[in-house]
């Protein structure tokens, strides 16, 4: 920084001037640089910034009141080199003969006299333009330019002034650099001097503090805040250097300085007094009365202030305050808001000032912002006022109600309505509460509620169809809570119906509701065994694509779909698709609580039946379902993995116990009894009881091809060897059966086959069973088929189909001609990893880092992170070498 004195004097030196031309005499104080206080803050990214006053003729240091402008500026001006000159402005500056009358003062006091050819000001109303001339020509002519600060320049309001003030800059050459320090845009073409690159500005965005600024500030007043702490700070004050300085020095005198500055009272601490005195009461009555007004609301235009006010000026006062940098920001499209620790004094304010009256601006708030169609505004000031019946009729004439089920504003709506009292009836509140309470899961009170809602709409023939058509959809969901197909046919027939009476942007508005209508009915299907019918509903779901507000119904029927092709034997498939939908509900941010978890039963139940039990245990463990839940597919499907994944550790009692789902439905599903039933039976038959076992299997329904085919494992099992081949012979052929049915039941074929001596049958039934098991990595039924399989498969041919994928691949050689007897010991079951996870493996191996492999393989660095725990798992290491080096003995790489 670099800024010297001429010390050129010319032949005469004009005596000293004492008094403006009023007669007042000049006040020295006025051209002093302010102090510094011990607790000031070097910040020295904006010193830098300020230095580029000194390349350009105007720098324009704007910000609001207490922004810390006049400070960093002055401690900046100490810092160069002289002349520098600085005149605080006051409220009679705005003469231009006073006014100028101090600016040659300030140029004498800072050791840059002006000469007699440039005289003084005798008149306040006006000056000489002879007496601009010859200032503006001595400053051209200077040797080195001189810096002229003028703080408080907002007071400034006289048109003249500042054409003058231009007049002189413009004329100065290099030989003057101004700088003004103002609360207001100054009345002087900045637009020119932009677009020519001779302006310097900061701004209130950045005279803003940082976290570690705010840190560093706290610091010297002797607290010691953490950076997150100083962080939620500086977020509320959004930065405003004396909110921060006033709040550390109310903080000292605090027995918990860190607790005062996070929960401290607005409206009672020295911030509130700063606000009110500099901010509020400066301004006319019709100012702050608006101000009070529009701090109940979050954001505002003129229209909307207006609204509260009930008069019609809005547009000119917050179009000034925003301008006087008055703590109301700008938002864009005619929208502001208020600083929102002044929003917080403003209220404080507004209830002492004008008592009773802030329901009743919430009123007038809710019912503009509803005819101009901001929904999530209505609401929060429908309940603030407590017009509940206004807030509820608001949702449901909508057509939002499905809102609460979405996952994305869900916990904010079922909060806002939790402060709903029994006083509000309707069928609007009535059906926000069976809403509420089936998104819960509470099935009876929220069926309670909606035979309520029904009533009061019967009674109303003139009801909107949003609200029947909302009811519908209530009624859906209830269907599948009490796995009841017919009531969910019914709803959605009605839908159907309701669908054509709905305005049309009320639809497109809220693809939600035909999403989640259509999950619905899908899930009940799917728990009733109509695979094809409930197929066809979810599949319409899983492929809409209406970004995040459809996302839940789109996780949920894909979550749906995995199921129905794990049930159908599709484990490849079904893996897919829960993995989709994991992706799915990750991609639009939904948190874990609100999606349903199935994808992960699922993915657990093909873990079990590729023999991978730590993963399934895992993942059953990250699926929390709440206690009481009503939905019978979700509980049916952890019934059966839990059960299952405990058959296969030996825990057969525990299996039995989980076995049951422990739902009460309208209607029982043929897979959920089936599958239960083959618990118990693999149970007797464990525990030596085959004539129990024997008669559990009569349970079993043969519409379910996976479940008739276990069955008939099971009868060969307890030495039924032609009950067996019957209960095959009596499935009916379904083409959609995948692997893990065809894979079981050539295995009991093949199995009685070796039963009755035909052992070439035998072996080309389980050469097809391994090769359709090899693609989907199914181990678990070769591992339950029993002591008669091995023989076969250590023949050579069977044992090549097993090998490295089933049983272990033969040991890589060793060096030196040593064995592979001395390697770390083999699986019972070949370690099979999948693509992706192979990806991962691969690039471990090239040394590359977790974010490495991320951005290579275009995945986030989770997901990465999940399946190295993956592999580490399957691999029984927990280093990365180890990892690597383990494969590597597999020959994996």
């Amino acid at each position: 920084m670099a800024g010297t004195h001429d010390n050129v004097q010319g032949p005469t030196v004009p005596a000293v001037q004492c008094a403006d031309p009023l007669g007042n005499p000049l006040l020295r104080t006025r051209l002093a640089l302010p102090a510094r206080p011990a607790t000031f803050l070097r910040r020295q990214r904006l010193v830098q910034h300020l230095d580029q006053a000194l390349r350009t003729p105007l720098t324009l240091v704007n910000g609001a009141a207490g922004a810390g402008k006049t400070l960093l500026v002055a401690d900046w001006a100490a810092g160069l080199r002289p002349p520098v000159a600085w005149l605080t402005v006051e409220v009679g500056d705005r003469r231009p003969g006073v006014f100028w009358a101090y600016v040659l003062q300030a140029l004498r006091a800072c050791g840059a006299p002006v000469s007699e050819a440039v005289g003084t000001p005798a008149d306040a109303a006006g000056v000489d333009q002879k007496l601009l001339a010859a200032l503006a020509a001595e400053l051209n002519d200077r040797n080195r330019p001189l810096v002229l600060v003028l703080d408080e320049y907002d007071r400034v309001t006289a048109p003249e002034v500042a054409e003058q003030l231009e007049f002189v800059l413009h004329h100065a050459g290099g030989g003057l650099h101004l700088v003004l320090v103002t609360r207001t845009e100054p009345l002087l073409p900045l637009h020119r001097y932009r677009a020519a690159g001779e302006l310097t500005e900061i701004r209130g965005a950045e005279l803003a503090f940082t976290a570690e600024e705010a840190v560093a500030l706290l610091d010297l007043h002797g607290l010691s805040l953490p950076l997150h702490a100083a962080g939620a700070l500086v977020d509320r004050l959004r930065g405003w250097a004396a909110g921060l300085r006033l709040s550390a020095l109310a903080a000292r005198e605090s027995a918990d300085p860190e607790l005062y500055l996070k929960e401290f009272e607005a409206d009672r601490s020295t911030v509130a007094d700063f606000l009110l005195a500099e901010v509020l009461k400066g301004q006319p009555d019709e100012t702050q009365d608006l101000l009070m007004r529009v701090s109940v609301l979050e954001r505002f235009c003129p229209d909307l202030a207006n609204a509260l006010t009930l008069r019609a000026d809005a547009e000119p006062i917050l179009a000034g305050l925003h301008r006087d940098n008055a703590f109301v920001e700008h938002l864009g499209h005619t929208w502001y808001q208020l600083h929102p620790l002044f929003g917080e004094i403003l209220r404080a304010h507004l209830r002492v000032r004008l008592p009773g009256v802030e329901p009743e601006l919430h009123r007038r708030g809710a019912r503009w912002l509803r005819r101009h169609g901001f929904l999530t505004e209505t609401l929060a000031h429908g309940a603030a006022a407590g017009d509940w019946n206004f807030a509820a009729g608001a949702l449901i004439d909508d057509l939002a109600i499905g809102q609460l089920f979405t996952g994305l504003r869900s916990d904010d709506l079922t909060q806002l309505f939790s402060l709903m009292g029994p006083e509000a009836r309707g069928p609007a509140t009535d059906l926000v509460r069976a809403a509420h309470d089936l998104s819960r899961r509470d099935l009876d009170r929220g069926l309670a509620r909606l035979r309520q809602a029904e009533e009061h709409l019967a009674d109303d023939p003139g009801s909107l169809a949003a609200a029947r058509l909302s009811c519908a959809l209530l009624e859906a969901l209830a269907a599948r809570f009490a796995g009841c197909p017919p009531q969910a046919e019914k709803a959605a027939a009605a839908a159907d119906e309701l669908l054509r009476e709905v305005p049309g942007h009320l639809l497109d508005k809220h693809p939600e509701l035909h999403a989640l209508l259509l999950t619905h009915l899908g899930s009940v299907r799917l728990w009733a065994g109509r695979f094809d019918d409930a197929r066809a509903a979810l599949t319409v779901v899983a492929a809409t694509d209406d970004g995040a507000c459809t996302g839940l119904p789109r996780e949920e029927s894909m979550g749906h779909l995995a199921l129905l092709d794990y049930l159908n034997g599709w484990l490849g498939r079904a893996e897919r698709k829960a993995l989709a939908a994991m992706s799915e509900a990750e991609r639009i941010g939904l948190p874990r609580s609100a999606g349903s978890g199935i994808e992960r039963l699922v993915l657990a139940a093909v873990a079990v039946d590729r023999h991978e039990l730590a993963r399934a245990q895992a993942l059953l463990d990250e699926v929390d379902l709440p206690s009481g839940a009503h939905d019978p597919v979700l509980t049916a499907g952890q019934a059966l993995v839990t059960a299952r994944l405990l058959l296969v550790r030996g825990k057969v009692r525990a299996a039995v116990e989980a076995a049951n789902p422990a739902v009460s439905t309208a209607v029982a599903s043929p897979w959920a009894a089936s599958h239960e039933a083959l618990v118990i039976s693999a149970a007797h038959l464990a525990e030596g009881r085959p004539d129990e076992a024997g008669a559990v299997l009569e349970q079993v329904s043969v519409d379910q091809p996976a479940c008739a085919v276990e069955a008939a494992g099971l009868q060969l099992a307890a030495g039924r060897s032609e009950a067996a081949v019957d209960l095959l012979d009596s499935i009916r052929a379904q083409g959609g059966t995948g692997p893990a049915v065809t894979v079981r039941a050539a295995l009991v074929r093949a199995q009685a086959a070796e039963w009755a001596g035909d052992t070439a049958t035998a072996r080309r039934l389980l050469a097809q069973a391994l090769l359709d098991a090899r693609r989907e990595r199914l181990r678990r039924p070769f591992l339950d088929a029993g002591a008669w399989i091995r023989p076969l498969l250590a023949t050579a041919s069977l044992n090549e189909l097993a090998a490295g994928w089933l049983t272990p691949g033969p040991a890589p050689a060793r060096r030196g001609g040593r064995s592979g007897a001395d390697s770390p010991s083999s699986p019972l079951v070949a370690v099979e990893l999948s693509g992706r996870e192979r990806d991962v493996l691969e690039r471990l191996a090239g040394m590359m880092s977790t974010e490495e492999i991320a951005a290579d393989l275009y995945v986030s660095v989770n997901t990465v992170k999940t399946h190295l725990k993956s592999v580490f798992r399957k691999l029984a290491v927990n280093r990365r070498g180890d990892a690597v080096r383990r494969a590597r003995e597999l020959r994996l790489l």
